[in-house]
């Protein structure tokens, strides 16, 4: 190490020497650098003749020995009486002759103290005061005090330092996503460093450490070879400057640089997020705003039994999803949950936290990354529903998918999406890296989910269109290959393979033809109608064209590229008028006709009540029951195929036709607490004596404890002969639920469908969030506007309910335009 000295020649010679080649990098350099300038400082306060009760204290960045080779030098010289006034600029001068930049300030600890606590940054700076030279005490004691200064302030300090923040972050952006980002300032980037320290200083809370230092040094040394390259004291990673820099460092190239510092970025910031959630807790606590139980409140074990939210003891948790509840304002595991057993445990708990505008304590994904085994392949259905149902959440989507990535659950998930992790999109029109724009793509598609038929398939294609750009060659040939790899395996039948594919290979090509051909044409349209065969999947490219392009950035859409896109699909929907799929009716299994059968000699219901785990052992052994896979949505693979585990109840109910089946049926499953997945309403009439209404429902209870078949079945008799009154115990029994706080959906649609869909019946299509009692409202609703219901296909996809009435009058005819408009405005205000 160089030896103490005043000369300035002699210490620009041994900085030069140690910045250069060959020599120390990285963290060892700054940490060399540093000293070798409190060698040199501290020479110039003994030749400058300092007296006792003089200390030369360094500050901020230097203060931490992380000295980068264009840093300022951030020095204090601290005194504790009378100062000679020449004495500070015998030190200073011989610093400026070298052209080094100096912030420097001269003050007594009591008048240091003083502009802490009116200075945030100068406080923030004192933090990490370290002595160079002079009386160690004083330093020691100015350090003391100011550390319990910031700790006594730390409930009003702490919430400036997040404004500080903040307002970085809307100046400088996220480091994460930026093509030229500025290392230090930037969201993620080396002042939340910074800011993470002086939380833990307050004692208040910690960061999580995992992997925290590591992304630190990664950032300072890309600044480090930034400083070299350019030789300024420059923070902003230019394009030009990226290559030099990532030979400097000895990286592939800049594209892997950028990686690497998104990667840095990313851990930085999801500490921060952690860390400001445990700040906002204690912050509360303190202040005596906790949150308080709700009035209806029952004892919850974590079994997902009752509908309370407060556990024994002094913490209120409510449940949420089996295995998930709420505590504190995050999602975490209930207390009988088992990861270990339950794969699909991670999807369920960020959709929960997603549909309810939470996000996932980090404690809870630690635990789900570090206890969950793979899913099996194909998904379970549940699965591929869970995942749906977290990027139908739209912008609450984004942090929990952050915290699921942070814990390498994503890429777990989505094996392939590592190709495409923190990859730069070298392209003025992208703001953001190729994962972060697919997830934007797919928020963006959450509020279009009723223009399509199929939400499910709109979000999946969103999340993976750009998946093919981690490979070489056209990225829309190479996604299409990618996208029906990972549909097999998350499930979905082999048409719904088949539309992803298409969405992914395609979803560029409507607004290509849309903006380079001519649209008076009849060859333009027919380009589209060649790639779409019905109107929707139409539908589903369309939406998909507008979620990609205003994911991307506001220069790839305008209202005029809108206009063109928008007046190409229209053409070529004219075009597909009558491709409209005609729904499948399967015939009637043997227990289906048997229950019809005995409702039409009996006169009253009869019903059967499976669990689906009973239909899949009955389908794999040959008997004729229905499979488990959702009629009329994603198929699935059958039950009983290895990887599925059925979920829920089938229940069966054969009625003789009377108003109002629909909404009282679903009133009582919905006072059970069981979700419709799937149902199916058709007419029979097995011996001639009359129609007989067969009911087909896929139900799965809402925390995962199915009710008594004997019970359900009771209250399925009572509620159809009049004795129950379904309506009011619901009404009574929402009235005395507290309320949660959800998301923004997008409305619901309620729509009259085109007479070519049906010649027979007015087709009624109602696209809406699912909820609790919705099918219940919608036929309440049919019943009233006094229709009859011939066939209704009911999905719920993720969280979204696609369903579809075919409705006739008395006479059973098609209900005339007036009359169905008027149905629709029915089941419109039913559903507010």
């Amino acid at each position: 190490m160089a030896t103490e000295t005043d000369d300035p020649c002699d210490y620009g010679a041994a900085r030069a020497r140690l910045l250069g080649e060959p020599g120390p990098a990285g963290s060892a350099r700054r940490t060399a650098l540093a000293a070798l300038t409190d060698d040199w400082l501290a020479g110039l306060l003994t030749a400058a003749g300092a007296p006792p009760g003089v200390a030369l204290v360094a500050v901020g960045g230097y203060g931490r020995g992380e000295l980068s080779p264009r840093s300022d030098l951030d020095v204090l010289l601290l005194h504790d009486g009378p100062l000679d006034p020449a004495l500070p600029e015998r030190i200073w001068y011989p610093v400026w002759d070298t052209g080094t930049a100096l912030d420097h300030s001269v003050r007594t600890p009591a008048e240091a103290r003083a502009v802490a606590a009116a200075d945030l940054k100068a406080q923030l700076g004192l933090l990490d005061a370290r002595h160079v030279a002079g009386d160690p005490a004083l330093t020691a004691g100015l350090r003391s005090a100011v550390l319990a200064d910031w700790r006594a302030a730390a409930p009003a300090r702490l919430p400036e330092l997040r404004d500080l923040g903040r307002e970085r972050a809307e100046r400088h952006g996220e480091l994460s996503f930026l093509l030229e980002p500025d290392l230090k300032e930037a969201r993620g980037g080396l002042r939340d460093v910074v800011a993470l320290n002086a939380i833990a200083a307050t004692w208040l809370a910690d960061a999580p450490r995992d992997g925290l230092d590591a992304a630190a040094l990664r950032l300072a040394d890309v600044r480090d070879a930034l400083h070299l390259v350019t030789g300024r004291a420059t923070e902003r990673l230019s394009l030009q400057d990226q290559d030099q820099v990532a030979e400097r460092l000895g990286v592939l190239d800049a594209d892997t640089l950028l990686r690497q510092v998104y990667e840095a970025a990313r851990t930085v910031a999801y500490a921060s997020d952690v860390t400001w959630r445990a700040v906002d807790r204690v912050l509360a606590a303190r202040s005596g705003r906790v949150r308080r139980p709700s009035r209806l409140s029952f004892p919850f074990t974590g079994s997902g039994r009752g509908a309370g939210a407060v556990a024994r003891g002094a913490v209120e948790r409510r449940p949420l999803a089996e295995g998930v509840v709420e505590q504190d304002g995050e999602a975490v595991l209930a207390q009988g949950a088992r990861p270990a057993a339950d794969p699909v445990l991670p999807l369920r708990a960020a959709a929960a936290a997603a549909q309810n505008g939470l996000t996932i304590s980090y404690a809870t994904v630690r635990r789900l990354a570090a206890e969950c085994r793979p899913l099996p392949v194909p998904w379970p259905d549940e699965a591929r529903e869970q995942l749906v149902t977290l990027l139908g959440a739209g912008e609450a989507c984004l942090p929990v998918w952050e915290a699921l990535e942070a814990e390498g659950l994503i890429t777990r998930l989505l094996p392939d999406w590592e190709r495409v992790r923190c990859r730069p999109q070298r392209n003025a029109v992208h703001r953001w890296t190729v994962d972060r724009h697919l997830v934007e793509t797919a928020v963006r598609a959450a509020a279009m989910t009723r223009r399509v038929a199929r939400p499910d398939l709109l979000l999946v294609a969103a999340l993976l269109h750009d998946i093919g750009k981690g490979w070489p060659g056209d990225h829309s040939e190479a996604g299409e290959v990618i996208v029906r790899d990972v549909a097999v395996r998350m499930g979905f039948d082999r048409e719904s393979v088949e539309t992803l594919a298409m969405l992914v290979r395609h979803h560029l090509t409507l607004v290509d033809t849309a903006t380079r051909r001519d649209p008076d044409d009849p060859a333009t349209v027919e380009a589209i109608t060649k790639v779409v065969a019905t109107l929707p999947q139409l539908e589903l490219l369309h939406a998909l064209t507008e979620a990609d392009a205003t994911a991307t950035g506001p220069a790839a859409w305008s209202r005029w590229r809108a206009s063109l896109v928008d007046g190409l699909a229209a053409r070529a929907a004219a075009q597909l008028a009558g491709a409209y799929p005609a729904p499948g009716e399967a015939a009637p299994t043997a227990e289906q006709e048997r229950l019809a059968v005995e409702a039409a000699r009996t006169g009253g219901p009869a019903l059967s009540l499976l669990a689906q785990a009973e239909v899949a052992a009955r389908a794999e052994s040959g008997g004729r029951a229905e499979t488990a896979g959702r009629a009329g949505a994603t198929g699935g693979p059958g039950a009983g195929e290895p990887g599925t585990e059925p979920m829920g109840v089938r229940l069966t109910l054969a009625v003789p036709d009377r108003p109002g089946l629909l909404g009282t049926v679903a009133g009582v499953l919905a006072l059970h607490r069981l979700a419709v997945r799937s149902a199916g309403l058709r007419e029979l009439d097995p011996i001639g004596a009359g129609p007989v209404l067969l009911l087909s429902w896929t139900v799965a209870a809402e925390f995962g404890e199915l009710p008594e078949a004997a019970r359900l079945r009771a209250d399925l008799r009572r509620a159809l002969d009049g004795s129950l009154d379904v309506s009011r115990r619901l009404a009574e029994r929402d009235a005395a639920a507290p309320r949660r706080r959800g998301i923004p959906t997008p409305p619901p649609l309620v729509a009259v469908a085109p007479a070519v869909v049906s010649a027979t019946a007015t087709v009624l299509e109602v696209r809406a969030h699912d909820a609790p009692g919705l099918l219940h409202r919608i036929g309440r609703a049919l019943d009233g506007a006094g229709v009859r219901v011939r066939t209704a296909h009911v999905s719920t996809l993720g969280a979204d309910a696609v369903d579809s009435f075919y409705l006739t009058d008395d006479a059973g005819r098609p209900l005339t335009a007036q009359r169905a408009g008027e149905v629709a405005a029915a089941v419109r205000a039913a559903l507010g």
